[in-house]
């Protein structure tokens, strides 16, 4: 009888869904940047909320090179389901382009899992600057821009950050000159922009919300295609600039998770159901809410075309940017 029960319990287990099964080991979810930034919160939150799905998982931040050092390491890594990554535009999308040597390749080398978030980047303009040259528009830049090539500068985090990106595909796409000026990392060119040693800069929405609703910048419009939820009365490039040429502009940050090449279907599909459901969660959406950070979860193999389709627009930008890091 009691061995009968066993068999019982023991089919009944076997019996579960695969996605109500946590796994055997703890997972590992490498975070290739610092601690701190919007996507490490949102790696901690999300690993908060999928552990009753996937068991323990732990976050690891494994920081250098851009990012490339902690993808490498996943790309490395046995394709089990017990080491993911966190992966950004940066990782998969730019990095391939800015390096020379990579250790990777940003397609054969992962298994996308799901796209995470989007994080919309602004056009902001020093105040002051903007009241003395007369631009209250996107409209009002491009105009000033074209009438006094190279009077405008904009500032960066550095060569080939993703702020300077921005500005030369805006350059591109507008027709207009503006001397682009890299600093030391996204803080030392937001002060720059406070000061007034530069005019303009493509910045991160939640690090420049805090001066744009204080009247210390003015912003002209997001970067991505469509508004932030956050801003919904702030344009995007793209809708304020059909006559300028910006109609196709869109640029953000966004991130995602990513296994090795060949994790198996069926521990890409548990993944995937198990961080999607999890970004659905109105605490989880309420918390990336506070960072700016649009929920985008999507399948395995919608996020594989995003990839491709980013990495593809990043290669053009990059080049024509000229920006190397080694």
């Amino acid at each position: 009888m009691q061995r009968r029960a066993a068999l019982s319990l023991l089919a009944a287990t076997v019996a579960l869904p695969l996605h109500a099964q946590p796994l055997a080991r703890p997972i590992r979810l490498v975070v290739p940047y610092p601690p701190g930034g919007p996507l490490d919160a949102v790696a901690r939150a999300l690993a908060e909320r999928v552990k009753d799905s996937l068991g323990l998982v732990v976050v690891e931040n494994r920081p250098g090179a851009g990012g490339n050092i902690g993808a490498d390491q996943v790309a490395k890594a046995a394709p089990d389901g017990h080491t993911i990554v966190m992966g950004a535009v940066a990782t998969h999308a730019i990095n391939p382009w800015l390096y020379r040597q990579m250790p990777y390749d940003p397609l054969r080398d992962f298994t996308p899992i799901t796209l995470v978030a989007q994080v919309p980047n602004v056009l902001v303009m020093n105040a002051d600057s903007a009241a003395r040259l007369k631009i209250a528009s996107l409209r009002d830049l491009v105009a000033y821009a074209k009438a006094n090539p190279g009077k405008l500068n904009y500032g960066s985090g550095g060569n080939g950050s993703a702020g300077h990106l921005a500005g030369e595909m805006f350059k591109s796409q507008a027709g207009v000159f503006m001397v682009h000026i890299p600093y030391a990392g996204g803080n030392a060119a937001q002060l720059a922009l406070l000061s007034g040693q530069v005019d303009l800069t493509f910045d991160n929405l939640a690090s420049a919300s805090t001066n744009i609703r204080s009247g210390r910048l003015r912003a002209l419009a997001v970067t991505t295609a469509k508004r932030s939820s956050a801003m919904p009365d702030l344009p995007t490039i793209a809708e304020a600039g059909p006559s300028l040429g910006l109609a196709q502009f869109d640029v953000g940050t966004w991130f995602g998770l990513f296994g090795p090449a060949r994790l198996p279907a069926d521990v890409t599909q548990r993944m995937n159901k198990a961080f999607v459901d999890a970004l659905g969660s109105p605490e989880l959406r309420s918390r990336m809410g506070l960072l700016m950070a649009e929920p985008s979860p999507t399948t395995p193999e919608a996020f594989g075309r995003f990839v491709q389709a980013e990495l593809k627009k990043y290669e053009k930008v990059v080049k024509a940017s000229g920006a190397q890091v080694d």
